[in-house]
């Protein structure tokens, strides 16, 4: 093992009730190249190198295998439950009220866990595909966001945090206007909202919006998702560790443009949710945002780099009449209601 960071110099953020979590945490999404086992070690890896954030998910397929992972950690007194954040969402086919609750239950049983720090609706909508399908995959019953059905998600998750299941529950893949048609009827707001971030894909409308909110952004695809699936990949990608801004910055503190990311993302306010299997970088990412600071022209620097490109498109969603991927993300400033 790589000397481990010690947990408390990892910066905090706080909730909207004042629950602090910590401002980087490890992703567990394989990106279908990786095994449960490989997943798992890492995960068993991060918790004794200080990660206490951990992002996981039912459709990634791990959650079993990371579930014994905890179950042993908190068994040898590694870390005790209430020292880590553990977060799970549910997937696009689990959205009917009933589901929900089946979703968690099964999330909290492969994980071993009484209760999910924050649980979230992975989709805003119900259109389903399997793991592991190419861009082209459609699901026929597919069709535009709908608020009904998403409230409907939601009363479900409130039900589950009035259960005692979860502590918080969030949103993921949201829009100003889905937040706009759907926060208003909100009996517990969420206290995150998971979105791509990173320096070639800031989404400032979207971040500030929530900020703005007491709605914590949480970061995936933190460095540029260099592992993401194919079908998540077109010729006019960005690639964020190539970017000559923050290869520049790199130099300058002479580490890996990956770390530049991280650097930038925690030091903007979000939480930046790195994956890796390896150790030398798991642990690379959560030294690198206690030492060695930005500085605030670094900072602005990168700010005006953002080149507007998402590269999770989300072609697998798209329903029969939509034009492109851009419908998902309501480009055009409205919704189907």
């Amino acid at each position: 093992m790589i000397n481990p960071v010690d947990p408390s110099l990892v910066p905090q953020r706080t909730l909207y009730d004042g629950t602090k979590i910590p401002a980087i945490g490890m992703g567990t999404f394989g990106s279908d190249k990786y095994t449960s086992d490989e997943i798992s070690s890492a995960v068993a890896g991060a918790i004794r190198g200080g990660y206490r954030l951990f992002d996981c998910a039912s459709v990634y397929q791990n959650e079993e295998q990371i579930g014994l992972v905890f179950k042993d950690a908190f068994d040898k007194g590694i870390v005790k439950r209430e020292e880590l954040t553990i977060t799970t969402k549910v997937w696009n086919d689990m959205h009917a009220k009933r589901d929900v609750l089946l979703s968690l239950a099964k999330s909290l049983r492969d994980l071993q866990l009484d209760y999910i720090d924050i649980f979230f609706v992975h989709w805003p909508f119900r259109n389903y595909h399997a793991p592991g399908v190419d861009k082209d995959a459609r699901d026929p019953n597919s069709r535009p966001f709908n608020v009904d059905e998403f409230m409907e998600t939601w009363r479900a998750c409130e039900r589950i945090v009035d259960m005692g299941l979860a502590k918080h529950i969030g949103m993921s893949n949201m829009t100003i206007p889905k937040l706009e048609a759907v926060l208003p009827l909100c009996r517990i707001q969420p206290a995150a909202i998971e979105m791509e971030l990173h320096p070639s894909f800031q989404q400032p409308e979207l971040f500030d919006y929530c900020m703005e909110r007491n709605i914590m952004p949480i970061g995936y695809s933190p460095i540029g998702s260099p592992s993401r699936p194919e079908r998540d990949r077109t010729s006019d990608d960005v690639v964020d560790i190539e970017m000559p801004e923050i290869v520049e910055i790199a130099k300058a503190h002479n580490v890996h443009p990956a770390l530049i990311c991280l650097k930038w993302a925690v030091q903007r306010g979000q939480i930046p949710i790195p994956f890796s299997v390896k150790e030398k970088n798991y642990m690379s990412n959560l030294r690198c945002i206690t030492e060695d600071p930005l500085t605030d022209e670094e900072m602005e620097m990168i700010r005006k780099a953002d080149k507007n490109c998402r590269l999770i498109k989300g072609h697998v969603f798209l329903w029969e009449g939509a034009k492109d991927w851009r419908d998902l993300w309501d480009l055009d400033g409205t919704i189907t209601k």
